[in-house]
């Protein structure tokens, strides 16, 4: 139960801040919604229906990614190079598993709240969307996946301009190439290969095929799962290298 020491300290922190959180990592997420969703969803039809009822799963995708993955990438780099707070982690009596593990559940958490206010939102804009146990399942292994990379950029990463850039060079393509706004296999053949492997892709496929039809596709969730062991294996790793 060390874990939740870590998570318990991150949730403190988060309800303190929690309305400078949403009001700075919603903000891109609402324009899309807005602006792909409502300013073009309502007059776009697609096979499945409005093109309001593609994108919203695709936006919860984006939000759950890069709130997850910024909620634990810019925390853990910010506390390891200049705040020096993290070696208050390291000597204390706990594991990196379990120190891993609530970091990244605190980021699970952050992932989550905001997809929840883009389905909300995007609900209320007129999306009609199935939402099942598996729809939130798929979100939170997704939310958890990224929160795990961000523990392994924040760890391996020494400095905040290079965090900077991994998220332009490594997020920021996955934001707009992993179907989040188009099918990905629209795109020309080696670039629709590539993006196929990518964990957004099947994240978006998934939230689409469910909110579609409430039908989990295994392939994907497996996928998904099996990128969340490797990242969350990577991030103890790179904390154990540490200390």
């Amino acid at each position: 139960m060390d874990f939740y020491t870590v998570f318990w300290r991150e949730m403190r922190v988060f309800q303190r801040t929690w309305w400078k959180f949403l009001a700075s990592r919603l903000v891109s997420p609402v324009l899309y919604l807005t602006a792909f969703g409502w300013g073009l969803g309502r007059n776009i039809r697609t096979d499945s229906g409005s093109y309001l009822d593609f994108v919203v799963p695709g936006i919860i995708a984006l939000s759950a990614m890069t709130t997850s993955f910024n909620a634990t990438g810019n925390g853990v780099n910010m506390s390891r190079l200049y705040y020096n707070t993290l070696e208050e982690y390291l000597i204390a009596p706990i594991s990196p598993a379990s120190l891993v593990l609530g970091k990244v559940l605190a980021g699970t958490v952050r992932g989550l709240i905001s997809s929840l206010v883009i389905l909300v939102l995007g609900i209320l804009f007129g999306a009609r969307l199935a939402v099942t146990g598996w729809f939130f399942a798929v979100t939170g292994t997704t939310c958890f996946l990224f929160a795990a990379l961000g523990v392994v950029a924040g760890m391996t990463i020494n400095s905040h301009e290079d965090m900077a850039n991994f998220s332009t060079f490594i997020i920021l393509p996955m934001a707009f190439f992993c179907g989040t706004f188009f099918r990905a296999e629209n795109l020309p053949g080696i670039v629709a290969g590539v993006v196929s492997i990518l964990p957004l892709t099947h994240t978006s496929y998934a939230l689409r095929l469910l909110a579609a039809a409430g039908t989990i596709p295994v392939a994907s969730a497996l996928v998904l799962a099996s990128y969340a062991a490797t990242f969350f294996a990577a991030a103890v790793w790179t904390v154990r290298r540490v200390c």
